[in-house]
């Protein structure tokens, strides 16, 4: 049996490709059997034509951030004169247009902001779920988490604790980009290394947090290191205590490089293409054997790919994002509305089904 029949196989079957066998089908693969086998799995993990789809916002706590990663328009040093941190009100206003909207996800993120420790944190969402009892506070992420430990001086665990006691309710997958420290050093040198990331999902798994899986790719790494970055996912969800949510869902999306440190000063530019993004979509499928939902990024790659890509592993277009600031301030303007989210779903071919951050239909 040839080698990729082999392989194509043993994905078939739902067993863990090895890195080098992950690696060689990415690279060498047709791209209509890898969206064959991608949609073949997607359909075992989520039986049907259904798509996901999901209304919140992305609130930027501060855009205040020592960790000035390259491929980052929205970071302000202290002192600049557009530095901000969201205060109150403005949370008031912008929950009660995603409440009136149908919305009860915040999105909260940010930089790491020296002046803000955990104190102000736990402040932060507990008033705001006294204010709104059923908002769902899907906040902070891991490169956060290392933050305020180290200068806390308290374990991930220890800060997770107090995060959740104080209302949140979900961890994002942010600042993963790649789970290579040889690219973090070049793209993001200030922020978590892919141990530390790892190490505060690992915690916040063992707490039953649920988290997501994401993946910045398209601008140093390699074609190994992005497939060595799905392994080390798969082998942490492994890790998960039984029962437990893990992650809940994966979400890659193409580096967008207008108008940033990477682009404008060393000329790294975006790599991303549609049939290269399908391909990412399908192998991711292939390689998480153990995550059962994968998000298309609607918000970066458009209406007509991130369709295609429902056919190729993807079961999930993301949400209406009512507001987004980082990735939007690097050249992403895909931005839609429930009618058009739906719309393109069912153009796709999939029925259209609304879900909450825990990924069940609502």
């Amino acid at each position: 049996m040839p080698f990729l029949e082999q392989l194509f196989k043993k994905a078939l079957d739902r067993l863990p490709l090895t890195l080098e066998e992950g690696i060689f089908l990415y690279e060498n693969a047709p791209l209509e059997e890898l969206m064959f086998t991608g949609n073949y799995l997607r359909q075992l993990h989520n039986p049907g034509k259904f798509a996901g789809w999901m209304i919140d916002r992305n609130v930027n706590i501060t855009n205040i951030c020592f960790s000035q990663c390259l491929f980052c328009n929205f970071c302000r040093k202290k002192g600049s004169p557009d530095a901000y941190i969201t205060t109150v009100n403005e949370y008031i206003k912008k929950i009660e247009e995603l409440e009136t909207m149908g919305g009860d996800q915040l999105l909260l993120q940010g930089g790491m902001n020296p002046d803000l420790g955990i104190n102000y944190y736990e402040d932060l969402f507990r008033k705001l779920k006294e204010m709104y009892p059923s908002i769902k506070l899907h906040a902070l992420g891991p490169p956060e988490v290392v933050y305020l430990s180290k200068k806390e001086k308290l374990s991930y665990s220890g800060i997770l604790t107090r995060l959740i006691d104080a209302g949140l309710d979900s961890l994002p997958g942010a600042g993963a980009e790649i789970l290579s420290d040889r690219v973090r050093k070049l793209v993001s040198p200030a922020k978590a290394s892919s141990e530390e990331w790892m190490a505060v999902m690992r915690e916040a798994h063992k707490l039953n947090l649920p988290t997501s899986a994401t993946m910045m790719y398209g601008h140093l790494e390699t074609n190994a290191e992005r497939i060595e970055h799905l392994v080390k996912l798969r082998d942490l969800q492994n890790e998960r205590p039984e029962g437990h949510y893990g992650f809940i869902a994966f979400i890659p999306w193409p580096f967008q490089d207008k108008g940033t440190i990477l682009s404008e000063r060393q000329g790294v530019k975006s790599k991303y293409n549609g049939p290269g993004y399908i391909r990412l979509i399908a192998i991711s499928r292939i390689m998480l054997n153990n995550i059962r939902n994968i998000q298309a990024s609607l918000l970066t790659v458009g209406k007509e790919i991130a369709g295609l890509a429902l056919h190729a592993g993807a079961n999930d277009l993301g949400s209406v994002m009512i507001e987004e600031n980082v990735v939007s301030s690097a050249g992403a303007t895909n931005r839609f509305d429930p009618e058009d989210i739906q719309s393109i779903i069912r153009e796709a071919g999939f029925d259209p089904v609304r879900r909450n951050q825990k990924y069940e239909i609502i």
